[in-house]
Order: C-alpha cells, then structure tokens, then sequence
C-alpha cells in the first residue's frame, strides 16, 4: 500500500493519496469574505488540488461542509450547485460548527476518486 502526500506542511498535507482514493484537507476561503465569495475561493481551490493530484470534481465521492452559521446554508448552495457536476454529485453532509477563526464561514472537505 503507497501512501503519496502533496504539499505536505509541518501540520498537515493538503492532499493524501492512498489506493486510488484522493483526500484534501478542509479548505476555507479569504479571511471575512461573505460566504458565497468565501464558498467560491474554496471550490476553485478543491479545483486545483485535485487536478494536482490527477483527478477532478466528477470523481468527488464525498463532501463534507461546514458553516458558522446555518442561516447561511442557502447563501453556500446558491454557489455549490452552479459547481457541482449534475450526474455526478457526491455524497454530502453539512453542518455548522465554530471554525478555526471567527473570520471563517465556510470549510469544505472533500473525498474523491483517483
């Protein structure tokens, strides 16, 4: 079993590869941006991660997403579904929690295939 690690960081990579499934680290957008310009910075980041590591948003098998606030949930999807793949949408849970700094509304996880 390989294990290969991008943009490996003293705390955390921000993609690990194991077998042929893809694992990125949570994303969060620009600091105090509103949720929807915070949701689009993280997707066009997932974007770029997994073309990194040889993959793409069709192949994303599991979402995870979190939100500061609930009362935002339609403000993240009015920008999640002009991005998601239809035909190919992943397995999703959101939630909301207490982000890592108050400046953060949005942190997305993602799972895919390699």
């Amino acid at each position: 079993m390989s294990i290969r690690r991008i943009d490996v960081g003293p705390r955390m990579s921000q993609i690990v590869i194991h077998n042929n499934t893809v694992y990125l680290a949570g994303q969060v957008g620009a600091p105090g941006e509103s949720v929807a310009a915070q949701t689009k910075a993280i997707l066009a980041e997932i974007d770029a991660l997994l073309a990194k590591a040889g993959t793409d948003k069709t192949k994303i098998l599991q979402a995870i997403i979190w939100l500061d606030d609930m009362s935002t949930f339609a403000e993240m999807n009015s920008v999640w579904d002009g991005w998601v793949p239809q035909g190919n949408t992943p397995a999703r849970a959101t939630g909301e929690a207490k982000l890592a700094a108050p400046e953060y509304k949005v942190e997305i996880i993602v799972t895919a295939a390699a």
